[in-house]
């Protein structure tokens, strides 16, 4: 209730989760998957990110250089390991679950301009070190009790920049106490094949570098391409100081999902409750598991095309990808990616490009660079009645497409590329027009939508308002929206807020859907986003019509032969 203070749960345990010898090993994966084996045994569980970066949130970095910002419902732009949090343990995250080193140091700094140090020297060790485990227990906090707090530390163990992170929480593991407080350190056991073996020297240096901090791992996670011999875990055991059984080897599996699983079957789930003195009941993945089999033995397949500016670097479409597959699972079908550089467009023809795919998809960015060919792949798919769905600048793409082609707006634009343009079709939020910081200052996080009844987006929620996530600053022009709509681009949801436009479709095609929101931020493996599920039916849809006419046709030609 409003002005009542709320305590932390006294008892809420923490498990740390840190990661050695090289980057890219799935920490954000395999806490994920922790928290899910917590979660399956009926235990309330939240995560944390610390991010060692100064950057105070990614929102102003290149896709290029970080991947995916992952925005929150409450409108935090994070790193993109949240959105596994959030899948895994179908949790919603928000600011709090993400720290950076900017945000420590810029409110440490707010407070010795305020004086709220009181005329001491600021230092590193403890008030660098102290706002980051104030951090850290501010997620605990809340109406909602936590029996565990799971927090990954970004980077990797020996980055100097992460050294203030790994001191907080040697911290709170000397202060909780071991029951309390759980380490737990991935790393990696790489087999050389000009030896023949797996070597564990660059495990046993990870560690060392963790106990010289002062952190002493109670579990390792080993990641290798092949199962850990009996001798080679004993061996992890006795030079990095754990026990043969806290030693886990965490072999490549044919879809993340199934890491949870895996590590059900290897046995962590009982030793972290061991550890940590929890009791819980036998755990439940009666929903998970079928998920997988379908994941990884689908029935069909489908190819659909995403024309995008940053498809070099997947993960700056993560959230697209793990959509895709929940959806997927769900008609028991493989979706097969076509990754296409927007700018291809602008050089060679959308019929040679999409001509093998059955859907198409246009996500969001930012900038003018490969917007034209954009264009040109949404022309041909609504002209080709191919499946399409816009992402945010997707359907600023769709609108420009359709006032340009349909509407006779020859020289529609967007204020983005063209602040003289004539035919703003795309133009600035009233409250953006006068900004001039980037960072965080975008349209960001939930926002309401009103569904018009009997369209694509109403059939797919199956209810009258949603809310979604938002990360733009850019809308369709509502001087424009009465010539849109009279010609067939149909507004279909709306911000009632501000009668902004969310929603856009064509009725007379299979399917063409674009909207100003990111729905893939909502999808989970468990509840695919209503919209994607729906795209990706509308694809296997039009992959088994070609198919099937294909196949009319091959027997047509054959009895046209035997005649002649």
């Amino acid at each position: 209730m409003p002005g009542k203070s709320v305590k932390r749960r006294k008892n809420t345990k923490y498990v740390f989760v840190t990661g050695g010898v090289v980057s890219s090993l799935g920490k954000g994966i395999a806490a994920a998957s922790i928290g899910r084996l917590l979660k399956a045994r009926g235990l309330s569980v939240t995560m944390m990110k610390l991010d060692p970066y100064i950057n105070v949130d990614p929102g102003t970095m290149s896709p290029f250089q970080h991947g995916e910002v992952y925005v929150t419902e409450d409108g935090a732009e994070t790193d993109l390991d949240l959105g596994h949090y959030e899948r895994y343990i179908e949790e919603d995250m928000g600011r709090v679950n993400n720290a950076t080193a900017g945000q420590i140091y810029d409110s440490v700094i707010t407070k010795e301009r305020r004086g709220d140090y009181l005329g001491a020297t600021v230092q590193v060790i403890p008030h660098i070190t102290g706002e980051i485990i104030e951090r850290i227990e501010r997620v605990s906090m809340g109406a909602k009790p936590y029996d565990v707090v799971l927090v990954e530390v970004g980077g990797t163990v020996g980055d100097i920049e992460s050294l203030p992170f790994l001191e907080a929480i040697r911290q709170m593991g000397l202060e909780k106490g071991p029951k309390n407080c759980l380490f737990l350190h991935l790393t990696l056991v790489p087999y050389i094949p000009t030896a023949g073996e797996v070597k564990t020297k660059p495990t046993q240096h990870s560690v060392k570098e963790l106990r010289e901090i002062g952190i002493q791992p109670n579990l390792l996670l080993c990641r290798t391409d092949r199962p850990l011999e009996k001798k080679v875990k004993e061996k992890i055991a006795l030079f990095c100081n754990v026990s043969r059984n806290d030693v886990f080897d965490v072999q490549d599996v044919e879809t993340v999902y199934e890491l949870p699983l895996m590590l059900e079957r290897e046995g962590l789930g009982k030793r972290l409750l061991a550890l940590l003195g929890l009791k819980a009941k036998e755990p439940d993945y009666e929903d998970w598991k079928p998920i997988v089999k379908r994941i990884k033995q689908p029935k069909k397949e489908v190819r659909i095309a995403i024309v995008g500016k940053y498809v070099e670097v997947r993960d700056s479409y993560k959230s697209i990808i793990e959509s895709f597959i929940h959806a997927g699972a769900f008609h028991d079908a493989r979706v097969n990616l076509k990754w296409i550089e927007a700018e291809d467009f602008e050089s060679r023809p959308a019929a040679e490009l999409l001509c093998d795919c059955s859907g198409l998809l246009i996500p969001g960015g930012f900038g003018e660079r490969g917007c034209e060919g954009k264009i040109a792949a949404i022309h041909y798919a609504r002209v080709n009645k191919l499946p399409f769905f816009g992402i945010c600048l997707g359907m600023q793409a769709a609108t420009i497409e359709f006032a340009r082609n349909v509407c006779g707006l020859k020289k529609a634009q967007s204020r983005e590329f063209s602040d003289n343009t004539r035919q703003p079709v795309i133009d600035y939020l009233a409250d953006q027009r006068t900004v001039k910081m980037k960072g965080a200052t975008m349209r960001l996080g939930s926002y309401p939508c009103f569904l018009k009844r009997g369209s694509l987006a109403h059939k797919a929620f199956q209810t009258d308002a949603i809310t979604e996530r938002h990360r733009h600053r850019l809308e369709v022009n509502n001087a424009y929206r009465e010539t849109l709509e009279q010609n067939g681009l149909k507004v279909t949801g709306v911000w009632p807020g501000g009668d902004l436009v969310e929603i856009v479709e064509i009725e007379d095609h299979p399917w063409y859907l674009a909207v100003q929101f990111h729905p893939e931020l909502k999808s989970r493996p468990t509840k695919p986003h209503p919209l994607y599920r729906d795209f990706v039916g509308a694809c296997v849809e039009h992959s088994e019509s070609v198919r099937k006419k294909v196949a009319s046709n091959g027997i047509l030609s054959k009895q046209t032969q035997e005649l002649d």
